[in-house]
């Protein structure tokens, strides 16, 4: 089952559907173009064993060799690109893929649960 899609820009304003993928964030990151602006919507599933709940998250990549005018996009594109993916727990905004850890996502939704 697919589990993550991103998109980027076609053009300086289009944003079209890049790549998708089954192999969870792993597969999202190594998507990831450090000179690309990248929007990024993906399934974790979160919870004990009793309650085990698939949540989503959005990610806003900017790439940090991404151009300067690009990199001002963002901000109002963020929000375009909100409006078609609607339904996410927690939303990320990173340009390093060291900064996206897995535990610190589950973490961040757990808290928007309002769990623990």
């Amino acid at each position: 089952d697919t589990d993550w899609c991103a998109f980027t820009y076609q053009g300086s304003k289009k944003v079209v559907f890049k790549n998708k993928g089954s192999d969870g964030l792993e597969g999202l990151v190594n998507c990831l173009d450090d000179s690309e602006i990248i929007y990024g919507f993906f399934r974790m599933v979160v919870g004990d064993k009793e309650s085990r709940r698939a949540k989503f998250v959005f990610l806003t990549w900017v790439g940090q060799s991404a151009s300067v005018l690009a990199k001002a996009r963002v901000s109002v594109h963020t929000s375009s690109v909100r409006k078609v993916v609607r339904e996410f727990a927690v939303s990320i905004h990173a340009d390093n893929k060291e900064d996206i850890q897995e535990e610190e996502i589950q973490r961040q939704i757990v808290k928007a649960m309002g769990a623990n």
